[in-house]
C-alpha cells in the first residue's frame, strides 16, 4: 500500500508540474514541467522506480497520438526527406566530432569516453557499449541526460521563438474529433502486439514505435480517422516526463557537480552543429527550421518525437530522422568503439 501511495504522490507532482507550466503558457507544458517537477521530486529521495506497466502506456498512448497526424498529404511528402536523411547523417558525425573534441581537449576526457558521451541519443545503446567496454560510465550518463533534460526544458521555447509550435499552449489533440472507441482499441491493441515484436527483436523505443506504425498506418489508409482524447494523451505525457526524470534519479550529487561543466559545453557545441544542419535540412527538405531544429536535435527518440507532436510540428518528418539516428548508432557505435580502443590504446586510458 505504501508503494501505490509514493507512485499516486510522484505522478501528481508531475501532473502538477505540467498544470503549473501550462497555466503559465509554457511550451511543451505537459511534457517539460512534468519532468521538471519529477526530477526536483526525486532529489528528496521520495520517489520510486516508474513501473513498466506504466511507462509501457504512456509510450502507447504517445504513439498512437503522433500516427494520427500521418495522413495520405503527409505520406505524399515523404519523397523530400532523402536528402535531409543524407544530411541527418553527416550531421550526427559532425556533432559527435565537435562535442567530443571539446570534452577531450576542454575537460581532459579519454577519447573513447568523449565519443560515447558525445554521440546523440540512444542512450540505452552508449550506456550498454560504455559498460562493456569498462568506460566512465556515471560522468557519460550525466552528459547525455544533462543534454535531454536541457533540450526538454527549453527547446520548446526556442522553437516558438522561432516560429514553430502552432498548438504548443494546447492539450494534445484539443479541438480535434476523437477515435472511436473501436478504432482506438484497434491501434492501442495492435501496437501494443506490434510493440512487442519489436521489443524481441531489439528494436529502438519497441511500443511507441509499435504504436506509431499502427496509428499512422491506421490514419494514412484513412481506416481510422480522430485523435487519442486530449486527457488520455495528456496523461501520457505526464508518464513520460516522469520516465525521463528516472534517469536522474541515481545520479551522485558530487559526480554531477563535477561533469556539470563537461555537459554544458559539450551540449553547447553539440547543438550549435545541429542547429546548422538543421536549417540547411529544413531547406531542402521544404519544411520550417522548427522541425529540422527538433529533428536534428541531439535528444531521444522518445522525448522528440513527443516533441513534435505537442508542438504542432510534423511528427513523421521528425519521427523518421530520430529513428534513422537511433538504428544508424546503434549499429556503429559498438564497432566504432572497439576499433578506437584497438587501434589507439592511448584513447581509453
Amino acid at each position: 500500500m505504501r508503494l501505490v501511495l509514493a507512485h499516486l504522490a510522484q505522478i501528481l507532482v508531475a501532473a502538477l508540474g505540467g498544470l503549473v507550466f501550462y497555466w503559465l503558457g509554457v511550451p511543451a507544458a505537459w511534457l517539460s514541467g512534468s519532468a521538471i517537477a519529477a526530477t526536483l521530486w526525486g532529489l528528496t529521495g521520495w520517489s520510486v522506480p516508474l513501473p513498466k506497466a506504466l511507462s509501457d502506456a504512456a509510450m502507447l498512448t504517445s504513439g498512437a497520438a503522433m500516427g494520427a497526424a500521418v495522413t495520405p498529404a503527409a505520406i505524399a511528402a515523404m519523397g523530400r526527406y532523402p536528402g535531409s536523411l543524407i544530411l541527418l547523417v553527416i550531421g550526427v558525425v559532425a556533432i559527435s566530432a565537435a562535442s567530443s573534441a571539446w570534452l577531450v581537449r576542454m575537460s581532459g576526457w579519454r577519447k573513447a569516453d568523449a565519443v560515447l558521451a558525445s554521440v546523440p541519443g540512444a542512450l540505452s545503446t552508449v550506456l550498454a557499449v560504455a559498460a562493456d567496454r569498462k568506460a566512465e560510465v556515471a560522468s557519460i550518463a550525466i552528459v547525455q541526460n544533462f543534454r535531454l533534460f536541457v533540450l526538454i526544458a527549453l527547446l520548446p521555447s526556442l522553437v516558438v521563438v522561432t516560429g514553430g509550435g502552432g498548438n504548443a499552449g494546447m492539450l494534445v489533440g484539443e479541438g480535434l474529433p476523437v477515435e472511436s472507441p473501436g478504432g482506438m482499441a484497434f491501434i492501442l491493441l495492435g501496437g501494443l502486439l506490434l510493440g512487442t515484436v519489436f521489443a524481441r527483436l531489439k528494436v529502438a523505443a519497441p511500443i511507441l514505435l509499435g504504436a506509431t506504425v499502427v496509428s499512422s498506418v491506421s490514419h494514412g489508409t484513412e481506416w481510422v480517422t480522430g485523435v487519442i482524447p486530449p486527457v488520455i494523451a495528456t496523461g501520457g505525457l505526464v508518464l513520460i516526463g516522469l520516465f525521463i526524470a528516472e534517469r536522474f534519479r541515481n545520479l551522485q550529487r558530487s559526480t554531477l557537480r563535477r561533469a556539470l561543466v563537461s555537459a554544458l559545453g559539450s551540449f553547447t557545441v553539440g547543438m550549435v552543429v545541429a542547429a546548422l544542419f538543421a536549417g540547411a535540412a529544413a531547406w531542402l527538405a521544404g519544411v520550417s527550421f522548427a522541425n529540422g531544429l527538433v529533428a536534428f536535435a541531439p535528444g531521444g527518440l522518445e522525448a522528440m518525437t513527443v516533441l513534435a507532436l505537442i508542438l504542432g510540428l510534423d511528427p513523421l518528418y521528425v519521427g523518421i530522422h530520430h529513428l534513422v539516428r537511433f538504428l544508424g548508432i546503434g549499429l556503429v557505435l559498438p564497432f566504432l568503439i572497439g576499433w578506437l580502443q584497438r587501434a589507439r590504446p592511448e584513447a581509453a586510458e
